[in-house]
């Protein structure tokens, strides 16, 4: 058999003269991630240009606080600056990564950055949420890069093997925990019996909440991070407002309990889904019971794991540090190694795939299953009575048990899968049931 001819270097290929003067990188932001990054770039030089072709240099480092002490090992003082504007349109500026999180100005910048054919790596998945697709057509229309593992997952390799690896099969389900402060706090609440609060002040002194929570603990960093996997796994943009999402503030310790007698955990999962014949994708954020025995539960501290289901490769599993400085710097470079081999041989990486243009289907619409704890009146009638409230709402009951005498009386009920709309209206009824007192905990349960 006659050998195949050698593949013709990109420069042969293409007609590219081969560069050999460093690419120059502008890094806007020198945070927890950014200063990371800047100490990797520089103490990792030479691994760095070894897989790109040339050197990658700072040519300045974007800051809001010129004057604020930093200890980032061999960068120059003088390579920060407060003008960020003005360092991405510098025209010995080839590449731009920004970490400075939020809507504005990181938009503008990015943008600037496109505009002027500047490849981008951002970790900023709020941005990328809510306009990530003015971004893509940015970066389309100026024949730039948008590359952003580091949104989603930190050091988790999980966007690349969306975008790329299973491009050629159909993802059906993305499932998983993408926040580490709440997997923390809910992990301590079920392994030492700690309420939320306290649980919270622990995850604060620890650096893993910040001193404002609220993204995390009301799901708002989940949420983002849902919207963008399902927008790849589904090739549909989805932004975070398309998301439905329950935050983690409201679990109590009887929740915690109520999921132990149950053998179960309480997790707060991304649930992301599609259904190809009615042409719709779903993507909700919230708590929800999940059997000790599935692998998400056995996911401690702050550590992320996301499974993925598909037509042919079946289900996978990612499993990983999803915050902090070294491992979202870790997906970073990663990212910037791809950019800069991009324009070292002129070749483009994946852009916007938004094809499919499914409707995102309403929360209501979704199928799932409900654990619901009531404390009731004990005298006859009662179960038979809440029984009736299931099936007009064409609900069907899995199990209930009663515990408790007199006073004490509960009852606890678990679901068939239902539409959520219909166990959030049977919810309603027995609310406004005289013999029952309290609606003492409603959780979703998910069981594969």
């Amino acid at each position: 058999m006659p050998r195949s001819p050698m593949r013709a270097a990109p420069t042969e290929a293409m007609g590219f003269a081969m560069r050999t003067e460093p690419l120059k990188v502008a890094l806007l932001g020198c945070g927890v991630v950014g200063s990371e990054v800047a100490r990797l770039m520089t103490a990792n030089a030479a691994d760095l240009a070894a897989r790109v072709g040339v050197p990658l240099e700072l040519a300045g480092i974007a800051v809001r606080r010129p004057n604020r002490q930093r200890e980032v090992p061999g960068v120059a003082p003088e390579l920060f600056t407060t003008d960020a504007e003005a360092l991405v349109k510098r025209d010995d500026v080839d590449l731009v990564i920004e970490v400075i999180g939020g809507i504005e100005p990181s938009r503008a910048l990015i943008l600037a950055a496109l505009e002027s054919g500047k490849s981008v790596v951002s970790a900023n998945k709020a941005l990328l949420a809510e306009d990530g697709a003015t971004l893509y057509q940015a970066a389309e229309k100026h024949g730039a890069d948008l590359y952003y593992e580091a949104a989603v997952a930190g050091a988790i390799p999980l966007l690349r093997p969306l975008r790329e690896s299973l491009v050629g099969d159909r993802v059906s389900r993305v499932l998983g925990i993408v926040n580490g402060t709440t997997n923390f706090i809910l992990d301590r609440m079920d392994t030492t019996g700690a309420g939320f609060t306290e649980a919270l002040e622990e995850a604060t002194s620890l650096g893993y909440a910040e001193a404002d929570p609220t993204a995390d603990v009301e799901g708002f960093d989940a949420a983002a991070k849902a919207a963008i996997l399902a927008g790849l796994a589904f090739h549909t943009r989805v932004t975070a407002s398309d998301v439905h999402r329950e935050g983690i503030t409201e679990v109590t310790a009887a929740d915690i309990a109520s999921a132990r007698a149950m053998n179960s955990v309480v997790k707060l999962l991304a649930i992301c889904e599609v259904d190809p014949v009615a042409g719709k994708v779903s993507a909700r954020v919230h708590p929800a019971m999940i059997p000790r025995s599935h692998p998400l539960a056995g996911v401690r501290e702050a550590y992320n794991a996301v499974f993925i289901e598909s037509e042919s490769a079946g289900q996978l599993m990612f499993y990983g540090p999803g915050a902090g400085g070294s491992p979202t710097a870790s997906a970073v470079l990663g990212d910037l190694v791809a950019i800069a081999r991009n324009k070292m041989t002129g070749r483009r990486g994946p852009g916007e795939s938004a094809y499919a243009g499914l409707t995102v289907r309403p929360v209501g619409e979704a199928r799932t299953r409900y654990h619901i704890s009531l404390d009731v009146d004990d005298k006859p009638g009662v179960l038979s009575a809440v029984a009736g409230i299931f099936a007009e709402q064409d609900v069907s009951i899995a199990t209930v048990r009663q515990s408790g005498r007199g006073p004490d009386a509960t009852l606890v009920i678990v679901t068939h899968l239902a539409p959520d709309a219909a166990l959030t209206a049977t919810v309603a009824r027995l609310r406004a049931l005289d013999f029952v007192r309290d609606v003492s905990s409603v959780m979703r349960v998910e069981s594969e």
